[in-house]
This record gives structure tokens, sequence and C-alpha cells, in this order.
């Protein structure tokens, strides 16, 4: 295979270096035309067909809250404008129920009393017994029957961090101490 080689001395036409002929504007013109048309007749079939199935299918009402339905407040957990503040109104609730008696329900005579109270009638009175025969009622999962580590943190609670924390002891020290 022969190939040929340019002679050494032949002058190379490279041209001018930019494009010589210019754009056909008349071209450019046609296809900005026909593109405005397309455009034209897309957006009037857009609107036609808007128009078409607004009237055989009703929407309903419109999805926004401002436009007139009456809001509805969505299902709790809401949002707390003031969390710590509310925790504190609850913890103070909740120890207030726990310390004091009151009614639970009047009509079936049953009513609340302290826990120390509580404790103290279990101690002096006893829990109450049952016959030999009857087996204990086995409903609740073993782990709901024992009860929790005293001083754990399950006997905290929502309210136990509100507490001051213990003083710092001699049990507090070794378990430091320790790597």
């Amino acid at each position: 295979m022969a190939t040929k080689k340019p002679q050494d001395n032949a002058p190379v036409d490279r041209g001018p270096g930019y494009e010589q002929r210019d754009a056909n504007i008349g071209a450019l013109v046609q296809f900005a035309f026909w593109m405005a048309v397309v455009l034209a007749v897309t957006m009037l079939a857009m609107r036609w067909s808007f128009d078409y199935f607004k009237k055989v299918t009703p929407l309903g009402p419109p999805a926004s809250p401002i436009a007139g339905i009456a809001r509805e407040i969505p299902p709790s957990p809401l949002l707390q404008a003031h969390p710590h503040q509310e925790l504190v109104d609850y913890c103070t609730t909740q120890e207030q129920k726990v310390n004091t008696y009151g009614w639970v329900d009047r009509q079936s005579g049953v009513v609340r009393i302290p826990v120390d109270r509580a404790m103290d009638l279990i101690l002096t009175r006893g829990l109450p017994a049952r016959a030999a025969g009857d087996e204990p009622p086995t409903t609740a999962p073993l782990s709901a029957v024992v009860p929790g580590v005293p001083g754990g943190a399950d006997v905290e609670g929502q309210c136990g961090y509100l507490t001051e924390p213990p003083p710092p002891g001699p049990a507090s020290e070794s378990a430091e101490s320790k790597p």
C-alpha cells in the first residue's frame, strides 16, 4: 500500500481561519415562526382541556386551609411552645396525685391514697391471700412482674431529671476510680 507524502516545498492552503459564509437568516426566522405556532397551539390545547375537565368532574373543596375551610387540629402530639415548663407542670401534677387523697371513681367508691400511706397499709395488713387451689393469673409477662432495681433509671421516670442528683458518696467515688 502506497501512501502519498506531501512534498516539502508544495504550498498548503490553510484558509482564512474563520467562517466565510453567513448564517441563513430566512431559515432562522422560519424556525422561530413555527416554534411560536407550536407553543401557541399547545397552550390553547392545555387551556381547553383544563376548562373541559373542570366542567366534567368537579374538583371538590380546595386543598389549602387558607381557602375558607375549617382547619382540623392534627392528632397528638402537638408542637410544644415551652416543653420544659410543660414537663415541670406535668411532674407537679403527677406528684400531687401520688401524694394526696382523691376520688378516682366516686360512683364505684374507688379512691386514691398517697403511696407512702399505701405502703404502710400493706406492711400492717399484708397482701390479700388466695386459696391453695387458685392459680395465679399469667396474663403479664415475667419481665413485667419482676420489680426494677432500687435506685435504677426505671425508678426516675419522666420527671427524674428534674430532681436534684444524689450527693456524691463513697459508692459513686469507688465506681469512678475503677478503670
